[in-house]
């Protein structure tokens, strides 16, 4: 048991481990300090760009860019897959999707020989309940694990439909332009769920009406019994799963009442619209660029500077700001190595998605480009979970 896990940590160390993101070549990404970036790349339905930038001792935030099958049938569903993965507490749960919500997605995108949003919630409680059995084998020998969670945001783009789901508090925002102004308009397509938002926090309370301590003000921040700021996860079994809330948990994870029912919720909020000619890009983020940008920024930052980087400028603009904050010069912010740079901002991965109207528009039978892409470099075969070193 503790070889698996052992496996699973090294599977996604820090993006620096990687000897082909480290070296000249831009096919698995580039590796600046604590920054990996993929400044251009195709996929079926346009271009992309991929940044990740560190902050904590290890790293949190995973994330992956598919293209080309969505099943193991040769008939399709064909198109793009992307997704970023916010861990909280540990790398573990986020690696661990990152392992296995693709290929669960392809599974049933098999079974049902097509793209749905029934495919993709049950991708994602297959994902859970992957983890939650990681949760019970590792339990004896690291119940920690039991606090351990990731957000989950991923974005299907397939036969001209677009496809968002959504766990936590990841974003992901739409640039659509505006022929009567010129202007590139900013629309958020996920829904958040993060008890800072009153909207959340009501619907929590409204679910749990027998506890009036499901959402707390601790230190000024809202959090679900005073221990996280988001009520839906993969992950957190501690909240999930009475039998995972007692010793030896660590006492601060621990609820002095036993619950009846689940804390916390892993289904996840999806969306489905037909995307349109004028939609020119979107950007999918982890919190930590959304905490520093606003979405119009961001779109605008995309908007009015060349493709190839996007990600990588996103990234830079929210450290510029987080160095201002503290009163500080972007310079000297890069210097600090991580764990301490947590005390400054948060792990960042941002996916840039530029939509090619004419590709878009395609059925979901087009193959287009087969890319199979991880931040930090780690590319995988189109029908295995091992990595590999060389681009599709």
């Amino acid at each position: 048991m503790i070889v698996t896990l052992m496996n699973l940590l090294r599977a996604c160390w820090r993006p620096s481990s990687n000897q082909h993101a480290r070296a000249g070549s831009d096919v698995a990404g580039r590796q600046d300090g604590l920054l990996w970036y993929k400044d251009t790349g195709q996929h079926v339905n346009g271009e992309f760009s991929m940044a990740v930038v560190q902050a904590n001792n290890l790293l949190e935030d995973q994330c992956q860019i598919e293209s080309g099958p969505l099943s193991f049938l040769d008939s399709g569903p064909y198109g793009t897959f992307v997704g970023v993965y916010d861990g909280h507490g540990g790398p573990e749960t986020a690696c661990f999707i990152n392992d296995h919500l693709f290929h669960n997605l392809k599974r049933f995108a098999s079974e049902q020989n097509s793209m749905s949003a029934d495919v993709l919630k049950k991708a994602y409680e297959a994902t859970e309940d992957g983890f939650f059995s990681v949760v019970t084998k590792q339990w004896p020998v690291k119940p920690q694990i039991a606090a351990v969670g990731s957000c989950c945001l991923v974005g299907v783009i397939c036969g001209g439909i677009l496809y968002v789901a959504n766990v936590g508090d990841s974003r992901v925002v739409l640039g659509r332009h505006v022929k009567a102004t010129g202007e590139v308009l900013a629309i958020q397509l996920s829904a958040e769920h993060n008890v800072s938002i009153q909207a959340v926090r009501k619907e929590l309370q409204s679910m749990h009406p027998e506890d009036r301590q499901i959402v707390v003000l601790k230190h000024n921040v809202w959090r679900v019994k005073g221990l996280i700021q988001v009520c839906r996860s993969i992950g957190d079994t501690y909240l999930k799963k009475a039998e995972f809330n007692r010793e030896p948990l660590y006492a601060k994870f621990r609820l002095r009442e036993p619950f009846q029912k689940p804390i916390l919720s892993s289904e996840p909020s999806i969306s489905v619209q037909p995307l349109q000619p004028h939609d020119q890009f979107l950007i999918f983020a982890s919190d930590g660029l959304w905490e520093h940008l606003t979405n119009q920024e961001a779109v605008d930052i995309v908007h009015n500077s060349p493709r190839s980087g996007s990600a990588r400028r996103l990234i830079k603009a929210a450290l510029q700001e987080a160095a201002k904050k503290r009163e500080m010069r972007y310079s000297d912010l890069k210097r600090i190595d991580r764990g301490v740079r947590r005390h400054f901002h948060d792990d960042i991965t941002v996916i840039v998605v530029f939509l090619d109207s004419s590709l878009v528009s395609r059925a979901s039978t087009y193959r287009g480009p087969a890319v199979s892409l991880r931040g930090g470099g780690v590319n995988l075969r189109s029908n295995t979970l091992a990595p590999y070193a060389s681009q599709m």
